[in-house]
């Protein structure tokens, strides 16, 4: 009978040790993936963050100009408004898109209405930038502000038809940019260079008609 005793208690122990066999093997692959995974999260959001601030930037720049490549040379071909006057405008006129008058009135070019919107803006004169509250037209889409831009450089104003003329003929941006100025597109003294500045910065000469 003693013998017959012994017997569960072995297979009770082996059993034991079996079952805390598996279950430190089984905390060991939950360490070992936890590790990975700590690893793989590290990593990632590294990379991410790396991407977002040295890439992000310059992708909205990127966005911005592909985005008004196709109207802008559409228009230089229909209205001789050079693509890059019309992409370099856009760009220092609403932020590359992000001003208010860009995202409110869809007006990328900062043109006034006597029936437009009521907003603050700076202008320049007796030698210094001043606030001032002027309204600006408003557009169903930046399309519509486009086409408005080239219209309005091609046909010149209620006034003077030959307004613009001299933006119309130039054949390179320079003197176009130099004939906006002239003819009292901005009030800035230094608006031409801007745009020359940001032509040549974002090599926007490539999509002028040839």
């Amino acid at each position: 009978m003693a013998v017959k005793r012994r017997r569960p208690r072995r297979k009770q122990r082996s059993q034991l040790f079996v079952k805390k066999g598996r279950l430190q093997w089984v905390n060991i692959l939950l360490v070992i993936t936890a590790m990975v995974g700590m690893v793989w999260y590290i990593q990632h959001n590294w990379a991410a963050k790396s991407q977002v601030t040295t890439t992000a930037p310059t992708t909205t720049h990127t966005a911005f100009i592909k985005n008004l490549v196709p109207a802008a040379q559409q228009l230089d071909q229909q209205y001789h408004v050079l693509a890059s006057i019309t992409l370099s405008q856009a760009i220092l006129e609403s932020d590359w898109g992000q001003s208010t008058n860009a995202t409110e009135n869809n007006n990328l070019f900062g043109v006034k209405s006597a029936s437009g919107r009521l907003m603050t803006t700076q202008e320049y004169y007796d030698g210094a930038y001043h606030t001032v509250k002027r309204r600006f037209a408003v557009y169903d889409s930046w399309h519509a502000s486009l086409v408005d831009h080239a219209k309005k450089l091609a046909y010149g104003t209620t006034w003077d038809s030959q307004h613009y003329a001299a933006v119309i003929k130039a054949t390179d941006y320079q003197t176009a940019a130099q004939a906006l100025q002239t003819a009292g597109y901005a009030t800035d003294p230094s608006y031409a260079q801007k745009l020359i500045n940001i032509i040549q910065k974002y090599d926007l000469q490539r999509y002028d008609r040839k």
